[in-house]
């Protein structure tokens, strides 16, 4: 690839030409100069035009003028370097205008500080804007051994005060040219040691005010910083707070529904055991319309054609199994031996009842108390079910003209339910 700029060996700023190089070797004694493949950095400001050859220009350009849009048009720009230095014009030889004396003066470069005008490349600004702003801000024969020494140390900082100052000047990027017998004193600052430390007193204050003005927009920013961040969590914080009362609503109304379906389910099993009864005891199914009335039924509606002592004691049996069931919650094991025990009397009797023996219970007996009369409501259980306990209380006794086995097919029904039902006794 073709070489689309000529590189300094010794400090490494790009130049756009030859004559761009001679210039640079002329203030600078480099040269060591190389084709490089890499263009000169043009940046051209979006809002005025303005064409920067580097990063340091760029933010010049923008904290002078506050443009922030930069079109980066390196490649546009870019053309391969000719190596041919084309003939100086006589106008850069000689000066036009004549001298006093009537001769024609010979125009060149000033001289500027070198080890300055390497400082000021390094920052980025090309040649020609570096030894312009060295020449023209008073700073370019300055050297440590100079009576004024100590405007060396501010030097660079007021020649960067003026490249801010001239940056538009339409001849910024040219060399600066001066006559050849004037090019020193015209450089030679004119400044008595009073004068020096007065322009050092009134830069070192300028630069204290500058920086004190950075540092009040930089603590203005940190602050505007902060109270965006602040807000940014207040609105964090409230959304947080409004996600999570949703997340608990939908948890309350989630578990409404979880708990509405288990009790569905509990109700629906009770219906199917109640089903299965009915149909263990022959009886025709239930009426959906009869089983779940609207209202309480009337009074006279209570009138049926089967008896009202069955269906009364069916209720009170199934209260002392439940109960049965809920003071030993603990040990499920005994209260289904206690109701296999009830089952099996009831049974007993069902099938013979003319035996006697099958009517008669010692309430004495230790696995009749060990299994049914220790536990609440297992007496009572058999009570309902027509058997007396004796003057004496030592017998449970159930009378063969008082054998019922409506009320015996009942009592095995709720045992048969209270022991295959997982939810008896839960609501």
């Amino acid at each position: 690839m073709a070489g689309l700029s000529l590189q300094c060996g010794d400090c490494g700023v790009l130049l756009r030409s030859v004559e761009e190089a001679q210039a640079h070797a002329e203030a600078t004694s480099h040269s060591n100069f190389a084709e490089s493949t890499e263009a000169v950095l043009n940046l051209v400001c979006s809002a005025c035009g303005k064409p920067c050859r580097s990063q340091t220009e760029v933010d010049l350009h923008t904290k002078r003028t506050g443009h922030a849009e930069f079109a980066d048009k390196t490649m546009e720009a870019a053309k391969p370097i000719d190596l041919e230095a084309p003939p100086k014009p006589a106008t850069e030889a000689m000066d036009v205008d004549a001298s006093p004396s009537g001769e024609q003066q010979e125009m060149v470069v000033p001289e500027v500080n070198k080890e300055m005008l390497v400082d000021l490349e390094g920052m980025g600004f090309s040649t020609a804007r570096a030894t312009r702003a060295l020449h023209f801000s008073g700073t370019s024969n300055l050297s440590l051994e100079s009576a004024e020494c100590i405007l060396y140390v501010i030097a660079p900082l007021k020649a960067i005060n003026w490249l801010s100052e001239h940056q538009e000047d339409p001849d910024i990027d040219e060399m600066p040219l001066v006559p050849a017998n004037t090019k020193t004193e015209a450089n030679k600052p004119n400044l008595t040691p009073e004068e020096v430390k007065l322009k050092a007193q009134e830069l070192r204050e300028r630069a204290r005010k500058k920086k004190e003005e950075e540092q009040r927009r930089m603590e203005r920013e940190r602050e505007k910083e902060r109270i965006r961040i602040g807000k940014e969590l207040l609105e964090a914080k409230k959304m947080e707070e409004q996600n999570e009362r949703k997340r608990m609503i939908e948890l309350r109304r989630l578990e409404k529904e979880e708990e509405k379906r288990a009790r569905d389910k509990i109700r629906q099993k009770l219906e199917e055991d109640k089903a299965e009864r009915r149909r263990k005891l022959g009886l025709p199914p239930e009426d959906p319309a009869a089983a779940k009335p609207s209202a309480p039924p009337p009074v006279e509606e209570k009138k049926s054609a089967l008896p009202i002592r069955p269906a009364t004691k069916a209720e009170r049996m199934r209260d002392c199994l439940r109960n049965m069931k809920q003071q030993n919650k603990e040990d499920d094991a005994k209260v289904k031996r206690a109701f296999q025990t009830l089952l099996a009397y009831v049974g007993n009797v069902a099938k013979k009842p003319d035996e006697e023996k099958f009517r008669k219970i010692r309430l004495s007996n230790a696995t009749f108390q060990e299994r049914v009369g220790s536990l609440p409501g297992g007496i009572e259980f058999l009570q309902l079910c027509g058997f007396e306990k004796l003057e004496d209380n030592e017998f449970l006794f159930l009378a063969r003209d008082k054998v019922d086995m409506a009320v015996l097919n009942t009592a095995g029904a709720e045992l048969n339910s209270a022991m295959t039902n997982p939810f008896f006794g839960v609501l």
